[in-house]
């Protein structure tokens, strides 16, 4: 695989093909794997050399946790794994029924509460990263220094080792960067969806990691004509194409793509030793 390696946060080495739990639960819709191939999908992504694994507490639906699959499968933990969760504007239980001023995932007592229901689910007495999630369901326009106040108090607490932002504008990355060290940032980006160009290159900068969730389209698969034609030439598929991008796009992008499909894990990892010529880096604009 890919042997280009990140250090997030700037002491925790990762290789820059990860991996995200989500579609192991089918949360919020779709699909997903029975227990015991959700298990051998993850075995297998660590044996194949990853080591970051992306995923929150809210990853669950009908009993199903991404989290419980990680620590049955994994734990006790490599010493290298590092897990990745998020915490904030995204809603789970009795939070869905209310309106978006009643509900709780960014109040201290909401963050406090994510944070302690991953360190519970995944058996681990401190987060990796965690991932303050900003901008859904009506908090568009909620304020970043609030919470983020209460994710530093609990770095201090010794529950978080390094802090991470989600689903955040340019202008929030900047004002994050002056309340908070930021290790990474986790937005929708990928080679048919570039609004974020000026943040990647900002975020590379600055050494933080910039990590694309979708990374091939997400609900929408990316069928482009010119992915095709670049996976023809190099007889891959098109999300291979998608994912070699960007790595190609810049270096402190991280992928976590995410799949209930052992095809499809040892593709997506394959897509790390795809290099991209001038030709088809041109071809794709």
């Amino acid at each position: 695989m890919n042997s280009r390696r990140w250090a997030l946060g700037g002491d925790l080495g990762v290789a820059r093909v990860g991996y995200g739990a989500m579609k192991l639960t089918g949360w919020p819709r779709g699909e997903r794997p029975d227990r015991d191939a959700a298990v051998a999908i993850l075995r297998r992504a660590v044996e194949l050399g990853v080591n970051h694994i992306d995923t929150s507490n809210y990853y669950a639906r009908d009993g199903v946790s991404a989290n419980e699959l990680i620590r049955t499968a994994l734990h006790p933990y490599p010493d290298d794994l590092v897990i990745v969760t998020k915490v904030g504007a995204l809603v789970e239980g009795p939070d869905l029924a209310l309106p978006a001023t009643e509900q709780r995932g960014l109040t201290p007592d909401g963050l406090r509460r994510g944070v302690e229901a991953n360190l519970k689910s995944l058996g681990l007495d401190q987060l990796d990263v965690v991932n303050l999630r900003m901008g859904d369901r009506g908090h568009a326009d909620a304020p970043l220094e609030p919470p983020l106040k209460t994710l530093l108090t609990m770095r201090e607490e010794g529950l978080i080792r390094h802090i991470g932002i989600s689903n955040v504008t340019f202008e929030q990355f900047t004002q994050a960067r002056t309340l908070a060290p930021i290790s990474c940032v986790q937005n929708a980006y990928n080679i048919a969806r570039r609004d974020d160009d000026a943040l990647v290159d900002a975020c590379a900068a600055a050494d933080i990691a910039y990590v694309p969730f979708f990374p091939v389209g997400g609900f929408q698969p990316l069928t482009a004509s010119r992915l095709e034609v670049v996976a023809a030439r190099h007889g891959v598929t098109v999300p291979q194409v998608a994912l070699a991008w960007l790595l190609a796009r810049s270096a402190n992008i991280l992928l976590i793509p995410g799949t209930g499909s052992l095809t499809h894990l040892e593709e997506n990892i394959a897509a790390g030793g795809l290099q991209l010529n001038t030709e088809d880096l041109a071809a794709l604009g």
